[in-house]
């Protein structure tokens, strides 16, 4: 069985350390690089659906519906006369 040593929880510290730093230092490089890709990215969605909102509103579609009679509103069903009986 090991036993911890005063020279291992250097190690241990020194190596968490030197990653925290690479870590860090790499970020600060690759990190402005992937947002200014995502903002492009998102920028060009942006504009396709611009492009397409303004395409489908040159040419719209003719939906009128032409009825003889007027439309019945909240119809449910057939309407039925009763009477109580006791």
């Amino acid at each position: 069985m090991q036993e911890a040593s005063f020279n291992g929880l250097l190690k241990a510290i020194f190596w968490i350390l030197a990653i925290y730093y690479i870590v860090k230092f790499l970020a600060r490089l690759f990190l402005p690089v992937l947002a200014k890709k995502m903002v492009e990215k998102a920028s060009e969605q942006f504009q396709q659906q611009q492009q397409q909102y303004q395409n489908q509103q040159q040419s719209p579609v003719d939906t009128t519906i032409k009825s003889d009679k007027p439309r019945e509103k909240n119809k449910v069903g057939e309407y039925i006369d009763y009477e109580e009986i006791n």
